[in-house]
């Protein structure tokens, strides 16, 4: 069940790249990232209230308010970086760039989870690597 979801996440990725792209045009990136965050917020309560999660806040321990909102504060930071390159950048371009992201969490990964690094990984991570150089030079 998760793939499915993780592919859905892709395909959205992609039409978050694609609208965007088209939404910018004329306004700054600034303020498309906070219009789109002011949506995405919305939503997420939506699906919070929808499934009866809201009960949950009060059982949320202080570790995890603390890595939630150092999350937050770098999907913010990763947003804003995105929608500038976008602004001034080629969707098929960034978009790539953007996604190198999946070898720099495997690193990260490693690093401070103790996660794991096989061979196979390693040879995704390498690919990825190659394919994002291939796509922007």
């Amino acid at each position: 069940m998760w793939f499915i979801f993780a592919l859905l996440s892709a395909v959205f990725a992609a039409l978050t790249s694609i609208f965007a792209k088209v939404g910018i045009d004329g306004v700054d990136s600034n303020l498309a990232t906070a219009l789109r965050t002011v949506v995405v917020l919305a939503m997420a309560w939506l699906m919070v209230f929808v499934t009866g999660a809201q009960g949950g806040i009060g059982g949320i321990g202080r570790k995890s308010w603390i890595f939630l909102i150092l999350s937050g504060l770098a999907t913010g930071a990763s947003w804003l970086c995105y929608y500038r390159a976008l602004q001034i950048g080629e969707a098929s371009r960034v978009a790539p760039v953007d996604k190198f992201s999946v070898v720099i969490t495997l690193i990260m990964a490693a690093v401070f989870l103790h996660e794991r690094i096989t061979l196979k990984s390693a040879a995704g991570c390498a690919l990825i690597a190659a394919g994002t150089l291939l796509m922007v030079l």
